[in-house]
């Protein structure tokens, strides 16, 4: 851990900068970092990674823009590039703006949406570039007009054109406390 800083800022740095990273040098292309292990209550693993976004505390912008984007062409390379122009640019810029919950996507039906929705808790293992962090996280879906659905959506829906109906966007809401680096 930096010294004088607390779990959550230093992680949320960390998240942009590896965010930062991934869309100018690897073409947006989720790293490990952006892809948590997924431990339930009892320890076992429920997945091996699960792709997360971290998400403006007000999204609203952001949220507009990407869904411009997706609605002004047809052309799935074109959409790509202006996503990946402003997340490159000054989407990951300020860590302050982002909130501390987290959201991922899942297909409709998904076992692993269902288990972590019943279990209400899971454990997060991050971990890139000598970099970790374990932590506690309370879990619920989100309702469709919640601010950070659709901006979870409208990103999504930006790299994947093909969202199939009855996806699910579940947050993970982290548990400072007991956090570890």
């Amino acid at each position: 851990m930096i010294p004088g800083m607390r779990p959550r800022e230093e992680f949320i740095k960390w998240q942009c900068r590896i965010r930062q990273r991934s869309v100018r040098e690897h073409d947006g292309r989720p790293s490990p970092g952006m892809r948590p292990r997924v431990l339930g209550a009892s320890g076992e693993e429920l997945a091996a990674a699960v792709t997360l976004l971290i998400v403006e505390s007000d999204p609203s912008a952001s949220t507009a823009y990407f869904q411009h984007q997706f609605r002004r062409t047809n052309d799935a390379a074109e959409r790509r590039a202006r996503a990946l122009e402003r997340l490159a640019a000054e989407h990951f810029q300020d860590p302050a703006l982002f909130s501390d919950a987290m959201t991922a996507l899942f297909g409709p039906g998904s076992p692993l949406a269902r288990r972590l929705l019943a279990e209400r808790r899971c454990v997060l293992e991050f971990a890139e570039r000598g970099k970790a962090f374990r932590l506690a996280c309370d879990v619920a879906e989100l309702a469709e007009g919640h601010p950070f659905h659709r901006a979870t959506y409208w990103h999504n829906h930006l790299f994947n054109p093909n969202l199939p109906p009855g996806i699910r966007i579940l947050s993970f809401a982290p548990d400072w406390a007991p956090a570890r680096t």
